[in-house]
């Protein structure tokens, strides 16, 4: 019975990946859920109590697997700069993957204070990823150029994702120069 559930769940997940990859937020509901996965609706309730519960549970899943594919890229880099430009690219590249967009599909409104906080220090784990690199590039206060640099990265995201008028690929280069260079591109 326990395996049972437990693949139940893992179904429940993946189908919400690709609802929310396919139609965003407001593609993920129970009734689509219990659709996707061949449950009754009620059924899926017995699993999450809200959205922001799946969400919630999403990001747990699926955080720390994007979050390594980046430190892996990083490590793979030979300079601070190329750290710095591998953080960057490998964050937006991952725009597209069905398990960043279950992170950033919901706005932190819909969560709970619990879940909010949850994602709050998953991302200040990225950021830490950063840190050392750019101590490294003599940066007097490391944590705060790794907190804006990550500023820059998610406003490169917003931008991907909301299918701006630039290709995804000027986006990013856009981000990497700003991330090596500041704002004299």
């Amino acid at each position: 019975m326990a395996e049972h559930r437990s693949m139940q769940r893992a179904a429940l997940l993946d189908a919400a990946r690709t609802l929310l990859s396919e139609g965003g937020t407001e593609a993920l509901t129970f009734p689509a859920l219990a659709e996707r996965t061949g449950l009754a609706r009620s059924s899926v309730y017995e699993y999450f109590r809200s959205r922001a519960a799946v969400v919630e549970e999403l990001c747990e899943a699926d955080f720390p697997v994007w979050a390594a594919e980046v430190a892996a890229v990083m490590e793979c880099a030979e300079s601070p700069e190329g750290k710095v430009e591998a953080y960057v690219r490998q964050q937006l590249a991952l725009v597209g993957d069905r398990r960043h967009r279950a992170v950033v599909a919901i706005s932190a409104s819909e969560l709970d204070a619990g879940a909010r906080e949850k994602i709050r220090a998953a991302h200040g784990g990225l950021v830490a990823m950063i840190v050392d690199a750019l101590g490294e590039l003599g940066h007097g206060q490391p944590r705060l150029a790794a907190m804006l640099l990550q500023g820059v990265v998610d406003a490169a995201v917003r931008r991907i994702e909301l299918g701006a008028a630039e290709d995804p690929a000027v986006v990013t280069e856009a981000a990497v120069t700003m991330a090596l260079r500041g704002v004299r591109g």
